[in-house]
């Protein structure tokens, strides 16, 4: 079976995937998004507050475990660039990714009395390396079945929604269940891990069953040579698309770092309205990211996003100047906040795709594992050090972050200073990286043109 007979034909040029196409291949971000989401909000609480790990200890294994991950990313990219199957590229790294995922989650959501921070360790190691494999190997899958311009808009739109609508569906579940099951709670976490270790097979056999892949015929030797991964990543579009991506996570993620003391300390609302308060952000990603990809297709990706990034900087003033302990107004301007935020990873990573095809017109190699492995890096990063800005700047302004602490308003006005600039100063910079970009839709035509005369050939 080859890679042009397993799930639908690959559009040529300028071809437009089906919608079944598009939304089988994005099913599989429904459970990494539910498990991402998992990880980085409920884990941590459910070892600490339930299987007894000291929270320094807890900090400390995720701080190792991501700094280890964020290596891991290029070595596995470099890998996927080189590999050559019956079956296509990158298809077998998701497949292969699943069942070690699902391993991990089971021991991680489904922990032994008496487990430890090694233990927490170990299996963190484990599903952080499934995750970064199958996130990767999906998303550069995606450039090799979407190779135009706007298709890929719309391909990474969708694939962003599909996994808003996971992790969504995550946050509602205690609506949904009446109460049954509340991630983070003891008695519901491993319900959370059967979810996942169940929704991940079954939404990659849709992906690997129903998705082509084409991959591009042998045009040089593929073999690893540090000099031309080099000269990829130093491409002024590589640089900018890196700063940008580094910015625009730096951004959202101060906010995200002070998020539950911002909107309990200086709004007012109490810690179940604070939660809930997450699903319209989260949520708005659902028509953000399809309306940002079409948006992008009529006026192009960079300008795109440079407005997206201005527009944020607007709706997260105007979320500062709601009075305090209004819900609705203040739901209503943290969707207005999470659709513009929508459209930094769903057209960087579109950008990043482009960037490969010109990469592989001129060195005749895939480097798009690579090129993708970067960009995540960035977020993962960004991630690490968002904690590391924003938690001093509050040390210096004042605020006690202990319960039970009433703070001063001078401290409550720096909370609430560091909430409205840093993502903004932030967010803007990375917009501004894209001042002069050269990649548009007519110089990343004719790059598709040429790649596709020659492939032909070569076929």
């Amino acid at each position: 079976m080859s890679a042009s007979t397993l799930g639908a034909a690959a559009p040529r040029g300028g071809g437009r995937l089906s919608l079944i196409t598009v939304l089988a291949f994005s099913s599989t971000g429904i459970p990494l998004a539910v498990l991402a989401l998992a990880l980085g909000v409920f884990l941590p609480r459910y070892f600490a507050g339930e299987i007894g790990i000291s929270l320094i200890a807890v900090g400390a294994a995720f701080t190792i475990v991501r700094l280890i991950d964020i290596a891991f990313d290029p070595i596995v990219g470099a890998l996927m660039d080189r590999t050559r199957t019956p079956i296509g590229r990158y298809r077998p790294w998701v497949i292969g990714g699943v069942p070690i995922m699902m391993f991990g989650a089971y021991k991680l959501f489904n922990p032994p009395v008496g487990a430890g921070e090694g233990y927490l360790i170990l299996w963190l190691l484990v599903i952080y390396s499934a995750l970064s494999i199958v996130t990767l190997a999906h998303a550069a899958w995606a450039s090799a079945i979407a190779t135009s311009y706007d298709e890929r808009s719309r391909v990474y739109g969708w694939m962003h929604a599909v996994g808003v609508a996971g992790a969504v569906g995550l946050l509602l579940l205690p609506a949904l269940t009446g109460g049954a099951v509340e991630p983070g709670s003891g008695d519901s976490m491993p319900t959370v891990g059967w979810i996942i270790i169940f929704g991940i097979p079954l939404t990659t056999a849709f992906c690997v069953l129903l998705s082509p892949e084409k991959v591009a015929p042998r045009n040089a030797a593929e073999t690893f040579d540090l000099k031309e991964y080099w000269q990829a990543l130093k491409r002024p579009e590589m640089i900018r698309l890196i700063l940008a991506d580094l910015a625009l996570a730096l951004g959202p993620g101060t906010t995200a770092a002070i998020y539950v003391f911002f909107f309990h300390d200086a709004k007012a609302f109490n810690y179940a309205q604070v939660s809930i308060l997450l699903v319209p952000f989260i949520g708005a990603g659902l028509l953000g990211a399809p309306v940002w990809a079409k948006l992008a297709q009529r006026f192009g990706k960079h300008q795109t996003l440079m407005g997206a990034t201005v527009a944020y900087a607007v709706f997260q003033t105007i979320l500062m100047a709601i009075p305090k302990g209004l819900f609705l107004p203040t739901a209503l301007g943290m969707f207005a906040v999470g659709f513009t935020a929508s459209a930094f990873i769903v057209l960087v990573r579109a950008m990043v795709a482009d960037v490969g095809d010109a990469i592989r017109l001129e060195q005749g190699k895939e480097q798009a594992g690579l090129l993708y492995a970067m960009v995540t890096s960035t977020q993962k990063v960004g991630a690490a050090i968002s904690v590391g800005i924003i938690f001093p700047v509050l040390s210096l302004v004042g605020y006690n972050a202990a319960d039970n602490v009433t703070n001063t308003p001078e401290a409550i006005f720096g909370l609430e200073m560091c909430y409205l600039f840093a993502p903004i100063i932030f967010v803007l910079i990375g917009g501004a990286c894209f001042f002069g970009y050269g990649m548009n839709a007519e110089k990343h035509a004719a790059i598709r043109a040429a790649l596709d005369a020659r492939d032909n050939a070569a076929a």
